[in-house]
């Protein structure tokens, strides 16, 4: 199989636009455009039922008591654990492509709503647990939100898009799901999967 993006190249940096915020000389940080990037994807194998997408930052700090925090740096040598940013499940073999924009655009306090045309689906990503005790953003946050590395983090984030063949037209999860989720149910039943990384920083 083969993924890639008209947005930004295999291992460059990924445009402003498609993240959830970006770089402010007077508070560090300010909202983005949230966008979603293209994606197109081709050489699905024979037997394939269905199309799972992720999008996950293999880089996010595993300690969060010094993110964000004035006069305090995030070191490159803290041990990183997994963010998703986005899953899309059961995406039908008619589709072999998604437009930048067509599944988020601008920053959505307490998230957006699951539903998508059948037979899309898509889970819940990890700014549910992120916003949580935020009385402001607090929420289900569904599909894509973009990158929103700590702005004192040492380390440039690197985020892993992934397209997986099944071989079953449907994962077995019902309601609420998360990307961790998606990881389990999709095995033993990948037939091939392409990825490509893109790289974000906020410092």
């Amino acid at each position: 199989m083969k993924l890639w993006s008209d947005s930004f190249k295999d291992g460059g940096a990924i445009p402003g636009e498609f993240a959830f915020a970006v770089k402010d000389p007077a508070t560090h940080v300010r909202l983005s455009s949230n966008r979603n990037p293209h994606l197109a994807w081709d050489d699905v194998p024979p037997g394939t039922e269905s199309l799972v997408l992720l999008v996950i930052d293999g880089d996010v700090p595993s300690v969060g008591t010094d993110v964000n925090q004035e006069g305090k740096t995030v070191p490159a040598s803290l041990p990183r654990v997994d963010f998703f940013h986005w899953s899309l499940i059961d995406i039908p073999l008619s589709r072999s492509s998604i437009a930048a924009g067509e599944f988020s655009s601008a920053v959505t306090p307490r998230g957006k709503p699951a539903q998508l045309p059948a037979p899309l689906r898509q889970g819940v990503n990890d700014y549910t647990g992120w916003f949580a005790g935020d009385k402001d953003m607090s929420g289900d946050y569904y599909g894509f939100d973009g990158p929103c590395p700590p702005w004192n983090d040492e380390l440039v984030h690197h985020y892993f898009f992934r397209i997986y063949a099944l071989d079953v037209p449907r994962l077995e999860l019902k309601g609420r799901f998360t990307g961790q989720d998606v990881i389990e149910a999709i095995h033993g039943h990948i037939l091939d999967e392409a990825q490509f990384i893109g790289t974000y920083t906020l410092r």
